[in-house]
C-alpha cells in the first residue's frame, strides 16, 4: 500500500479533538455513520454505504465436486478486492496486509460461525454440491472496511436465490428461473462485525472510526456478534493490552449496534421483496431519482391567458412615443447604406467616380480612332476566297467613303485573278 502519512499538525489536531470528545463529522463517541442498504436487479447483489465508504457484494453459485473429508457439505468461498478506484493507497494485483486481514476476518465471521447450513447445499452425496462464492468489491474507502464488508456479505447471502435442481437416476437437471422459482439459502443467524478504535493506550474509545481516525489510533478491536448476543469472533490488532472491563464494555455496545443493523437489513429485504411482487421499482431503477434523469428539463411556470388583450392595450397606452422615427435606409451607391441624419458616407465613392471618368475618356478616344480607320479587310493570298471582317460599325456619313474603298479593292482582286 502507498499510504500518505499525516502531518504532525493534523495528527495533533485529531488527538486533541478526541480528548475533548469531538469528532470530525460531528458524531458522538458511540455513534455509527448513516447506513444505506440497496439491492441490485439480480438476486445476490447488494450495495452498502457506510458514510462515504461504499462496498458491493455479489453472490454466485456453481456445482462442483465436494471435499473428500466432507462429502455432504457445500463450500463457502470469500474473495475481497481492493482496487485503486476506491483509494490511491491500493495497488492493483498485489495482496497487501490489509487485504489478507480482511479476508481472514470475513471467513471467521461468516463461514466459521456456521451461519449458513452447508449440508443443504448438497445435491448428490460425494459427487455434486453447491459452491457459494461471495465477491466483495470496495468502491470507495473512508474507513471501517470490515463492518461494511460484513454487512454487505450477509445481506447479499440473505438476498441470494440458487436455482432449483431435479435428480432422475444419475442425471442432475438445473432448472432456470422461468421453469422453477429459485430457492433461498438456509441462514441460521446473521453475524455482523463492530469495530472499536482505541487512542492513547486505551484511554479513549471510538465506534466506527473513519479513515483519518484509523491513521492515528493505537489499536483496533473487532467483535462479530449476532442479534442473539452470541459472539462469533474477536480480533484485536495494534499491540495494545486491553482489560477485561474494556472488552465487556465493547461487547455490550456491539450487542446494541448489531440488533439495530439486523433490523435495518430485514427491513431492506422486506421492501425489496414487496417491490418485486407488486412490480414496482427495485434494484438500479429504484436508485434513480424521479423526473431528474433529463438534463435539459425545466419547470414550466403557469401563465394566465384570460386578460391578454386588455393587458396588451394597457402596456401600449402607457408606453411613451419614440422621440424620432428612424427613416428608411438610403442607398447612395451599390453596397452602401445610410440610416438617420448626418452627412452621406462618401467613403469609396470618390475613387469610383474617378474610375468612371477615366473609362468614359478612354471610350471617347477609342471612338475617334475607330472613326479614322473604321474598316479592316483581311485577305488570304493563298485561298481562292477572301473574307472581309468589319470590326466597327460605320455611321451613315461614312458609308459613302467606305463604298468607294471597297470598289477599289474589288477591282484589284479581279486584276490579280486575270493574271493567274
Amino acid at each position: 500500500m502507498r499510504d500518505t502519512p499525516l502531518s504532525n499538525c493534523e495528527r495533533d489536531f485529531l488527538l486533541k479533538a478526541i480528548e475533548e470528545k469531538k469528532r470530525l463529522d460531528g458524531r458522538q463517541t458511540y455513534d455509527y455513520r448513516s447506513i444505506k442498504i440497496s439491492f441490485g436487479t439480480d438476486y445476490g447483489c447488494c450495495f452498502v454505504d457506510l458514510g462515504k465508504t461504499r462496498i458491493m457484494a455479489q453472490v454466485s453459485c456453481e456445482l462442483i465436486t465436494p471435499k473428500e473429508n466432507r462429502p455432504n457439505e457445500g463450500i463457502m468461498f470469500f474473495n475481497i478486492e481492493l482496487s485503486p478506484m476506491a483509494s490511491p493507497a491500493f495497488e492493483m494485483g498485489r495482496q497487501s496486509e490489509l487485504l489478507v486481514k480482511l479476508n481472514r476476518q470475513l471467513e471467521r465471521c461468516l463461514r466459521n460461525s456456521k451461519c449458513i447450513d452447508t449440508e443443504s447445499l448438497c445435491v448428490v452425496s460425494g459427487e455434486k454440491v453447491w459452491q457459494i462464492r461471495v465477491d466483495v468489491h470496495l468502491l470507495n474507502h473512508d474507513g471501517n472496511l470490515m463492518d461494511a464488508a460484513s454487512i454487505a456479505a450477509i445481506a447479499a447471502l440473505c438476498h441470494f436465490r440458487r436455482p432449483d435442481v431435479g435428480i432422475q437416476g444419475e442425471e442432475v437437471t438445473v432448472y432456470s428461473t422461468e421453469e422453477r422459482d429459485p430457492i433461498p439459502l438456509s441462514i441460521y443467524h446473521m453475524p455482523i462485525c463492530v469495530s472499536f478504535s482505541f487512542f492513547q493506550q486505551g484511554t479513549y474509545l471510538l465506534v466506527d472510526p473513519c479513515e483519518r481516525e484509523e491513521r492515528v489510533m493505537d489499536g483496533l478491536l473487532m467483535i462479530a456478534m449476532n442479534k442473539h448476543r452470541e459472539i462469533c469472533s474477536i480480533q484485536s490488532s495494534g499491540g495494545i493490552m486491553l482489560l477485561k472491563d474494556q472488552v465487556l464494555r465493547c461487547s455490550k455496545i456491539a450487542s446494541v449496534k448489531v440488533s439495530e443493523i439486523t433490523e435495518l437489513i430485514n427491513k431492506a429485504l422486506e421492501n425489496d421483496k414487496k417491490a418485486r411482487k407488486t412490480g414496482g421499482k427495485f434494484g438500479f431503477a429504484e436508485s434513480l431519482p424521479q423526473e431528474r434523469i433529463t438534463a435539459l428539463k425545466t419547470d414550466v411556470s403557469p401563465v394566465e391567458m384570460s386578460d391578454v388583450k386588455e393587458k396588451a392595450n394597457e402596456i401600449v397606452q402607457r408606453a411613451e412615443v419614440p422621440p424620432q422615427i428612424v427613416p428608411s435606409p438610403v442607398l447612395t451607391a451599390p453596397g452602401t447604406g445610410q440610416v438617420g441624419e448626418g452627412l452621406e458616407n462618401s467613403w469609396g465613392l470618390e475613387e469610383e467616380e474617378e474610375e468612371e471618368e477615366e473609362e468614359t475618356m478612354e471610350l471617347e478616344e477609342g471612338h475617334e480612332e475607330k472613326g479614322r480607320g473604321d474598316m479592316v479587310v483581311i485577305l488570304d493570298s493563298d485561298s481562292e476566297e477572301e473574307d472581309v471582317v468589319i470590326l466597327n460599325q460605320v455611321t451613315t456619313k461614312e458609308k459613302a467613303s467606305s463604298s468607294n474603298q471597297q470598289g477599289a479593292v474589288a477591282s484589284k482582286q479581279k486584276q490579280k485573278k486575270k493574271r493567274k
